[in-house]
């Protein structure tokens, strides 16, 4: 598995219950749902091209 970094987030705390609330739905933490928004994002704006051994 691939390192991952870590950083400080400044959210305002009801779009962080949003994100918690969404997550749960979807069986994922919190942590897993914001890096999941990302990776979807970055795809989505053509900024982050995943390799084929990854998906």
């Amino acid at each position: 598995m691939a390192e991952k970094k870590s950083f400080v987030l400044r959210i305002d705390p009801e779009k962080f219950k949003a994100l918690e609330k969404w997550a749960a739905d979807e069986f994922r933490s919190t942590n897993g749902q914001i890096e999941y928004l990302l990776d979807q994002a970055l795809k989505k704006a053509g900024r982050y091209k995943t390799s084929e051994k990854n998906g």
